[in-house]
């Protein structure tokens, strides 16, 4: 990717990023960038974000492990 490209793909995400924070959609920048990614690739954008709030709703907080406050 040339240095213009690369400018142009970086202000884009910047933009959607703007958006993204305005529209208060919680997701980070790496996560839009694949998101916005797999739009390109031809993928559904409304089945992504459908994925997307079916993954929020199943996400569970996972209790702390022993092995994490173990001290090595």
């Amino acid at each position: 990717m040339d240095a213009v490209a690369a400018k142009t793909a970086r202000e884009s995400l910047d933009l959607a990023f703007q958006m993204s924070n305005i529209l208060d959609t919680g997701l980070d920048r790496h996560t839009l960038s694949i998101l916005i990614a797999l739009c390109d690739l031809g993928l559904n954008p409304e089945a992504l974000a459908a994925v997307v709030k079916e993954l929020r709703t199943e996400l569970v907080p996972l209790p702390p492990s022993d092995a994490a406050h173990a001290i090595p």
